[in-house]
């Protein structure tokens, strides 16, 4: 970038740069972000009358558009600058304008302390870039994600460059897969890798002599002295062709080979994933407290893990019975649910379970109930002591991968990983930092509500300690030329008067690895099945959504045949509700072709958790009131199962209506998913995930929840198009149900996501040593940093009582 900011500072564009900052500074702010920026600039190049070109591509408009932070500072500006994506940069320029200097991440957050009367000569620093420095990584920022690939073909040019050393360490990756205490794959009878190419030959030619159909049991003694023991095939056919892809692999090794024969290997047999915050059961959950899209997640993930598995050991010729964990906290106080059971089986699953363990403080008044996803950090250190012991007597073994979900879950993974040797596989879902605007910034003020010190402690250990790391899309790591990643937002930035993370984590790493979520066809599918779909169930939900009156329904449509809008989301600031209604209420067009239904699990006051559910629902109420959208929009606060939504979602398309999903930032929305399979055309938020699953090239189906007018007049256009071409919507609708049923389905998550576990646990074999220095560093953040902010959180909490 020094090109491009020397070219305008030393050219005709000075001035203009002069003028624009002049008009952006005109107020007490001293903190402005791209959005800000890029609005202030339009208006300054409208009122100079300059030309269409100058606001994309003069040097001074290509600069704005990389700038993403603005700090005005005494007699400087400093420009946070992002010339590529996963990229940062930032120029300090002088009052004159007349040089710059490209500044130090250090000297970045320092300035950051001072906007806010915060900064502190000495203060810690975080710094995790030692322990990826000599690591490989991805070099090209549009193959961030694709961890797997990138270690496919890395360990294959090894075997390469040094076939000796790398048959040896894939043989002692081969000879450690067991189970109980029983070797798998390799026996004794081989020593070393430089045996094992004459082993297989051997074996590839008595089994080429054999039926394909031919029983393992009937072929085991021969093999057993050759050197195989069980969990190459089931048959002579795919013992057979799972030693020729291992023949392969060392004669000429391929990524696509490598990939193919590590599928086949039978090394993953218990796991546990561990949820523990909100209300993690299999009914009367859904819509309660911070209970909604993860457990679903969760309960999904776990019944097709525990379908592959049994497949895959099935195919290898083994008697072993998968066994899956979900763990989770168990609530005594379970407000009718099953919360309080301590072992309950999860439905169309064999040995699948819900472990819950119980919070071991001596304070029942506080721990008998549900506790906040905010509040709950206190008590994970002594649940995963007490969690180690009961997976180890449920297993009678140790599992051979630890999931994390969401903040809380990873930590716990991390601690459950660290004391027992196991991989751990992070999915944050959605991590809080870049949420809630300038959280890190103003976290002290914060601190009381979210205690955001202790959620962003935790984060950096788990996200690095972590031997990968599973995103539902591209953008949750890093975002897109227009925005930051989730991940890339943990990078660079300060907690004043706490530590400053220099380099909080390494973006190339191939620990991230892009995994989208599948979806539950036989309960979400599209509108036109019909005969899939329930009669009793369609007419109930269909009352539910036009015509029915009860204590938990507002509101009644004066046109109940208009198109109907639907959304369908719980009740928070970020959600953005009022934003839609808002919206809606503005848009005399929309109101005239369309009525606003909205599905949330609350209605009342009375029913809010907190402050911010208060005031949402106040707010919601005020602005329907304010445009007078009585007969124009229902309201729906109630928990329903979730069949009854997948019936709404198709209900809502036999009206050829729309979804919209407002929210002001979301990591993935698998509504969003719920809602296009179902055949309904989607509008979705252009802040987080959405923008991968719509794949909208046009910008038609995006939205910025911001921008009222602009995101009505985009659903109205849509709207008209349906208007005038009869086919449109049926032809968006067939779209987008293809692009679903495609690309986000359990079998392709369940395939990825074992086979990334299988190739990082050879990994480790190559790295261990590397690992284990970046996980002292980690234990020392958790003991010096988060367990004081911890033990803080607790001692409000007694006060309380």
């Amino acid at each position: 970038m020094y090109e491009l900011v020397q070219t305008v500072i030393n050219s005709e564009e000075k001035r203009e740069l002069g003028q624009f900052l002049s008009k952006l500074h005109t107020s007490d702010q001293h903190y402005f972000l791209r959005n800000e920026i890029l609005q202030v600039f339009a208006e300054y190049c409208s009122q100079s009358q300059k030309p269409a070109y100058f606001y994309h591509s003069s040097s001074l408009g290509t600069l704005i558009h990389h700038t993403h932070e603005i700090i005005f500072e005494n007699a400087a500006t400093w420009f946070v600058v992002r010339p590529n994506i996963a990229s940062q940069e930032v120029w300090k320029l002088t009052a004159d304008l007349n040089s710059c200097s490209l500044m130090s991440p250090q000297s970045l957050l320092d300035v950051c302390d001072r906007l806010v009367n915060q900064y502190q000569s000495s203060i810690l620093e975080i710094d995790l870039h030692p322990f990826y420095e000599s690591s490989p990584k991805i070099t090209d920022a549009r193959n961030i994600g694709q961890g797997l690939a990138f270690l496919n073909h890395y360990l294959c040019e090894q075997v390469v460059h040094d076939p000796k050393y790398w048959l040896e360490i894939l043989f002692q990756a081969l000879r450690q897969i067991e189970y109980n205490g029983t070797r798998l794959l390799i026996s004794d009878r081989i020593s070393s890798g430089i045996q094992l190419p004459r082993h297989i030959k051997q074996s590839l030619q008595f089994l080429n002599q054999r039926p394909a159909e031919e029983p393992y049991s009937e072929l085991r003694s021969q093999l057993e002295e050759l050197g195989l023991a069980a969990g190459w095939g089931n048959n002579a056919g795919r013992i057979r062709e799972t030693l020729a892809l291992l023949e392969k692999l060392i004669d000429s090794p391929h990524p696509n080979i490598l990939e193919a024969f590590v599928a086949r290997i039978p090394a993953i047999f218990r796991i546990v994933l561990i949820s523990i915050h909100g209300w993690v059961g299999q009914e009367d959950v859904i819509g309660r407290d911070e209970t909604l899209s993860q457990v679903i997640y969760v309960l999904e993930q776990a019944r097709n893990l525990e379908a592959k598995l049994r497949a895959e050991i099935q195919l290898a010729g083994l008697d072993i019975q998968p066994h899956i964990i979900i763990l989770t906290r168990l609530i005594p106080n379970c407000e009718g649910t099953f919360c309080n059971l301590r072992i309950e089986k999860v439905a169309e699953t064999e040995n699948t379970w819900i472990v819950r363990i119980p919070f071991q403080e001596s304070h029942p008044e506080i721990t008998n109930n549900w506790i906040s996803k905010f509040e709950i950090w206190p008590y994970l250190e002594q649940f995963a002591l007490d969690a180690e012991q009961e997976l180890l007597t449920q297993f009678r073994g140790k599992p051979n991968l630890i999931i994390g979900n969401y903040s809380d879950g990873n930590l716990v993974a991390f601690l459950l990983s660290r004391r027992l040797g196991v991989t751990q596989c992070n999915i944050a879902h959605s991590l809080e930092k870049p949420k809630y605007l300038f959280s890190n910034l103003y976290w002290q003020k914060l601190e009381s509500q979210y205690h955001f010190s202790t959620q962003f402690t935790a984060d950096l250990i788990s996200m690095n300690a972590a031997d990968f790391i599973v995103a539902s899309s591209y953008q949750e790591i890093v975002g897109t030329p227009d925005s930051f990643g989730q991940y890339e937002s943990y990078k660079c930035f300060t907690m004043p008067q706490l530590y400053h993370v220099v380099d909080g984590i390494d973006l190339f790493s191939p620990k991230f690895n892009m995994v989208p979520p599948g979806i539950n066809e036989n309960i979400f599918f599209p509108n036109n099945h019909i005969t899939s779909r329930n009669p009793d169930d369609t007419r109930r939900v269909h009352d539910l959504l036009f015509t029915s009156s009860n204590e938990n329904i507002d509101g009644y449509l004066d046109a109940p045949d208009k198109r109907p809008i639907f959304s369908v989301t719980s009740i928070n600031s970020i959600k953005n509700l009022t934003g839609l209604v808002e919206c809606f209420g503005q848009s005399k067009a929309l109101q005239e072709r369309c009525n606003l239904i909205l599905l949330t699990s609350k209605l009342h006051i009375d029913d809010a958790a907190n402050q911010e559910e208060i005031y949402a629902i106040q707010q919601l109420n005020y602005i329907i009131e304010q445009y007078h959208l009585e007969g124009k929009i229902r309201w729906i606060g109630m928990r329903l199962l979730r069949r009854e939504i997948a019936e709404a979602y198709r209900i809502i398309a036999d009206y050829q209506g729309i979804y919209v999903y407002f929210a002001l930032f979301e990591s993935f929305g698998i509504s969003i998913v719920e809602a296009m399979i179902s055949g309904l055309p989607t509008f979705a938020t252009k802040f987080g995930g959405a923008l991968e699953i719509i794949d909208d090239q046009e910008h038609k189906f995006i939205l910025n929840p911001t921008n009222l007018e602009h995101a009505a007049d985009k659903i109205f256009n849509f709207i008209e198009q349906c208007h005038s071409h009869p086919h449109y919507w049926l032809e968006t609708s067939q779209n987008l149900i293809e692009r679903i049923q495609h690309k986000y389905n359990w079998k392709n998550h369940t395939n990825q996501l074992l086979n990334i576990a299988k190739v990082v646990s050879f990994w480790n074999l190559v790295f261990p040593a590397h690992n284990e220095a970046r996980d002292r560093y980690m234990e020392a953040l958790f003991h010096l940093v988060y367990k004081p902010r911890a033990e803080n959180i607790l001692q409000q909490h007694l006060s309380r009582k």
